[in-house]
C-alpha cells in the first residue's frame, strides 16, 4: 500500500467536503447481464456464485478509486484488495468470510470453497481479525429475491471507507438473465464515474466465453 499526498491530490476538496458529513456514503442499485456467465458455469460445472464473485473482484481491482481507504486519518491506496463475503448456513444464520484475490479463477475458487466450508461448520458471525481489515471489499448475496432498492445498516462512521457490493437473484427478461446489484462507497474517495468503470469492467468479464 502507499499513502496519497493530500496536498497535491486532485480529490482533496471532494474528500474534505464529503468527509464532514455524518453519512458520506453514496451508491446505486442497477443490474448486469449475467447470461453468458451463467451458461459458462452450467457448461463447465462451476459455481455460478463463485464465477460472478471472481469477476466482480477482477473489476474492483481494475478501478484504483475502489482501492482507496481512510486509515488513521490518512488516505492510502492498496495495490490489490480482497473479498469479504457473507455465507449462509442451514440454520438460517450467516457468517463472515475472507478470500484472498487471485486473477486465476481456480486458485480463487479453491480458497472460496474452503472458506464457505469453514463458515458452514462454525456458529455466529465468525468475527476475527479479517473483519477489521481495510484491504477488502464487502460482498453479500441475497439469493432468494431480486431487488430494485437496498438499505444497509450503518453506524454513520464518516471514516468507513470499505465499499459494499450486494447481489440478488437474477431474473429473466427478454430471454436474458439480469443480475441485480447494489454498490456503495465513500463519496470522498469514489464518484459515479468510478462506479461506472467498475460496472463496465464487470459486464465485460461476465460476457467472456469460457
Amino acid at each position: 500500500m502507499k499513502k496519497i499526498d493530500l496536498a497535491g491530490w486532485k480529490r482533496k476538496e471532494h474528500y474534505d467536503f464529503f468527509s464532514k458529513m455524518k453519512s458520506p456514503t453514496f451508491g446505486i442499485v442497477t443490474e448486469v447481464n449475467c447470461d453468458q456467465c451463467f451458461k459458462n458455469t452450467q457448461k463447465n460445472g462451476e459455481s455460478f456464485f463463485a464465477s460472478y464473485l471472481h469477476k466482480s473482484m477482477i473489476a474492483v481491482n481494475a478501478v484504483d478509486e475502489l482501492k482507496y481507504r481512510i486509515v488513521d486519518d490518512e488516505i492510502i491506496t492498496y495495490e490489490q484488495v480482497h473479498a469479504g463475503i457473507t455465507i449462509g448456513r442451514a440454520d438460517e444464520t450467516f457468517g463472515f468470510g475472507f478470500v484472498h484475490f487471485s486473477s486465476d479463477f481456480k486458485t480463487f475458487n479453491t480458497q472460496l470453497q474452503s472458506e464457505i466450508l469453514a463458515v458452514k461448520n462454525s456458529q455466529g458471525l465468525r468475527l476475527n481479525n479479517d473483519d477489521i481489515k481495510t484491504d477488502l471489499i464487502r460482498h453479500s448475496t441475497i439469493p432468494w429475491n431480486s431487488f430494485s432498492g437496498l438499505l444497509h445498516p450503518t453506524n454513520f462512521d464518516e471514516k468507513d471507507s470499505v465499499p459494499k457490493i450486494t447481489f440478488g437473484k437474477f431474473t429473466i427478461r427478454e430471454g436474458k438473465r439480469m443480475l441485480p446489484l447494489s454498490i456503495e462507497a465513500h463519496h470522498g474517495l469514489v464518484d459515479g464515474i468510478h462506479i461506472a468503470k467498475y460496472l463496465n469492467e464487470f459486464q465485460n468479464q461476465l460476457n467472456l466465453l469460457t
